[in-house]
């Protein structure tokens, strides 16, 4: 099993028309763009933390 092809895509995407109609897909990539943003936000936000701990580790052992 591989990816989809060309037909493949087609009959999701009417699928997914069907089930959510035309107004609402717009709001749900809206809003899985911005979970996506927020989720890179938080990653980049915790390793900048992760450095930020190992510096303050290295001067506490530097100061001993």
């Amino acid at each position: 099993m591989g990816m989809p092809g060309g037909m493949e895509w087609i009959l999701i995407a009417l699928v997914v028309l069907l089930l959510f109609g035309g107004k609402k897909i717009p709001e749900l990539a809206k809003g899985l763009g911005s979970g996506i943003k927020n989720f890179k936000k938080a990653v980049k936000d915790d390793e900048e933390t992760e450095v930020a701990d190992k510096k303050n580790d290295e001067i506490e052992k530097k100061a001993e």
